[in-house]
């Protein structure tokens, strides 16, 4: 399955969340539910993964932890604010080039339509044409 058919699901699944519960829970009632949704699709869903820093070939575990990481291939990091922030943006962006991943989602679930609050982060995908 590609980055974009696991992204088609994870967008699916958080319409789904967001219509019947709309916007003002906390991130992880988002999160615990997402993950089931996930799974019920089929997807394996690994929830709050420590992202490990390598410097001068000394690996960092210091609190960098991705919400979401969905068939080893797409990170997810929820958010239930009132806006997302720039910085929201480039550490999304950096957990993709520390884990080598292609596609990021940066969700939040605290706006009036969903679809407003789904951000597409990408580090190097490739194109199919």
């Amino acid at each position: 399955m590609t980055e974009n058919e696991i992204s088609k699901i994870i967008v699916d699944a958080c319409y789904r969340i967001h219509s019947q519960l709309g916007p003002g829970l906390f991130e992880s009632v988002y999160e615990k539910i997402l993950v089931i949704e996930l799974e019920k699709a089929g997807l394996k869903v690994f929830s709050q993964v420590t992202i490990p820093v390598i410097w001068d070939n000394i690996q960092i575990d210091q609190g960098i932890r991705a919400d979401l990481i969905v068939n080893y291939k797409v990170i997810v990091e929820i958010k239930s604010v009132e806006a997302i922030s720039p910085v929201h943006h480039k550490q999304l962006l950096t957990y993709l080039r520390l884990t080598d991943m292609k596609l990021g989602l940066l969700i939040n679930f605290n706006e009036k339509l969903i679809k407003e609050g789904i951000t597409r982060i990408v580090n190097n995908l490739k194109f199919g044409f």
